[in-house]
């Protein structure tokens, strides 16, 4: 009973965590109307934040695979948990100075402590129980990554965008004095938020560093990469969470494009109950919002469908095998993609909205079902998945020149042949038994 009780425990410190970095991830992306200004950058160059952050994925998630094995994974997640507050810290120069590569390299920092927090907490609640509920748990803790991500938008609205921001030629006109101060402000509202969060984020670490976490397996590297690359379905697993990322960011960074495409807007303006709901999110008259903002907060359905369905994927994954519910998910998803590319308005619109809702189970079950019965070689092999993620760097350009040569229709197929991969997947392991606790 104390064992239950400490596993439940343990459960609920760790999962904060996937609360914690799927809040944070979401925030910066409030931050980049503020660091356009701050920084005086370009669109590209502001897109180069997103980039700095897969890239932290891409180059640190084998380096704290190893530091994990060596160090166990309650020493992981506090290091991982000091290396996001000192990223966090970095933001106060950065903005002080207005020197965008401390910024650059603020970021990448943090994004490097969500690196080795994913590599040490994902394989950690999935050994923090029975075999069996691997999958379930992981889900559950993956559902509460995306509550973060869906309430970090409206604190970045709240506390980073609630004031108005001036255009670059508004900025220009202004005495040196005036746009000194103004500058001082903006930086200001980049700062703060982020000293907050190296506070809680130090605060967090401090409790689990006196917390007494179960040692549930040998954490000690007995392994390598190479044998780690020996793993069939380990590296099959990892070529599934690479499509999957790239896909789902893929659809997310281009819904905007696609429904003006489509031309939506009118459509949006006419039908009254798609009215009231843009009008309610955008609290203003819809001739008031440029076309982009109105399709805009469409978007939102897309994200928030991915928590909704991660508390239903952790019921199902626990009644059902999670390669089973993989693959009937990802059938769902490639057959609302086809709607979608084969209809035009509301149905189109909304049908390619709901694959949100059935990207939800995906990342979390695909882990489990990669990193199952692998042993000590869990460490390596949750770095090699994490490394996967870079996908999110990777498939969204293949889209975006897809759609550029043969228009958005066509340009799904490809992520279409993402999710097929992902049925693949799960079809194979839809038998599987796991047996996570070595």
């Amino acid at each position: 009973m104390s064992q239950k009780k400490s596993y439940q425990s343990s459960f609920i410190l760790v999962t904060i965590l996937f609360f914690l970095w799927g809040f944070i991830t979401v925030l910066v992306d409030s931050l980049i109307p503020r660091l356009r200004e701050l920084f005086t950058l370009s669109y590209f160059q502001a897109g180069m934040v997103q980039f700095a952050f897969f890239g932290a994925y891409f180059l640190l998630s084998l380096p704290a695979s190893y530091i994990l094995s060596k160090i166990g994974y309650k020493r992981g997640i506090i290091l991982g948990l000091f290396t996001m507050a000192l990223g966090c810290l970095l933001f106060y120069p950065a903005a002080s100075y207005r020197y965008f590569g401390i910024f650059m390299l603020a970021y990448f920092i943090l994004a490097g402590g969500m690196t080795i927090l994913q590599v040490a907490a994902n394989p950690y609640v999935a050994v923090l129980g029975s075999e069996e509920g691997a999958s379930s748990r992981l889900n559950l803790s993956q559902a509460f990554n995306s509550l973060g991500t869906a309430i970090a938008p409206a604190i970045g609205a709240l506390f980073i965008l609630s004031d108005t921001i001036k255009t670059e030629d508004e900025i220009e006109s202004l005495t040196s004095v005036a746009k000194e101060t103004y500058l001082a402000n903006e930086a200001s509202a980049v700062q703060m938020p982020f000293l907050g969060l190296a506070i809680f984020t130090l605060l967090i670490a401090g409790i689990f560093f006196f917390a007494k976490l179960p040692k549930l397996m040998n954490e000690a590297s007995t392994g390598t990469y190479f044998e780690a690359l020996k793993e069939k379905n380990l590296v099959l697993g990892v070529i599934g969470i690479f499509f999957y990322v790239g896909a789902e960011v893929a659809i997310g960074s281009y819904l905007v494009n696609y429904f003006l495409d489509m031309n939506l807007v009118e459509v949006i303006k006419e039908n009254s109950l798609m009215k009231s709901i843009a009008e309610g999110i955008l609290n203003s008259n819809l001739t008031d919002n440029d076309h982009k903002a109105i399709v805009g907060v469409f978007v939102t359905f897309y994200w928030s469908g991915a928590m909704i369905g991660r508390f239903v994927g952790s019921y199902l994954t626990r009644i059902m095998k999670p390669g089973k519910v993989l693959g009937i998910f990802a059938t769902i998803a490639i057959a609302l993609i086809l709607i979608s590319i084969n209809t035009t308005g509301l149905l189109s619109m909304w049908t390619i909205l709901a694959v949100g809702l059935f990207n939800s189970i995906m990342f979390p079950t695909i882990f489990t079902l990669a990193i199952d019965g692998i042993g000590s070689l869990k460490p390596k092999g949750s770095g090699l998945l994490c490394m996967a993620i870079v996908g999110g760097a990777i498939v969204p350009p293949l889209f975006g020149y897809f759609t550029d040569s043969i228009g958005f229709k066509y340009a799904l197929f490809f992520i279409i042949l993402c999710y097929a991969y992902i049925l693949w997947y799960g079809y194979k392991n839809s038998k599987k038994q796991l047996t996570t606790i070595e």
